[in-house]
């Protein structure tokens, strides 16, 4: 991963865990329970852009790699661990 998108990657984490902590405030603090919902998909969204952003950089860094090396079982693999990622994460 090149280092400009892991600084962004780890900016967005570390909002995300101020986002986590806030939920589990609101948690204690007995808020609406739609208001604490709303902050979990918040939550869930901004960790799909963050998994969005590493899966580019495995695409572009390590598929492209694979690609670019003639080895047809790394390309495989590759090939295949990205169609199993994406399947899970459609879950």
């Amino acid at each position: 991963m090149d280092s400009d998108s892991k600084a962004s990657c780890q900016k967005r984490l570390g909002r995300i865990e101020g986002q986590v902590r806030g939920i589990s405030k609101m948690l204690e603090e007995g808020r609406y329970c739609i208001d604490i919902v709303t902050q979990i998909s918040a939550v869930r969204a901004a960790l799909r852009r963050v998994e969005e952003e590493v899966l580019k950089e495995h695409v572009a860094h390590c598929v492209e790699h694979a690609i670019k090396s003639g080895d047809k079982a790394d390309q495989r693999q590759k090939i295949a661990e990205l169609m199993d990622v994406i399947r899970r994460s459609d879950r």
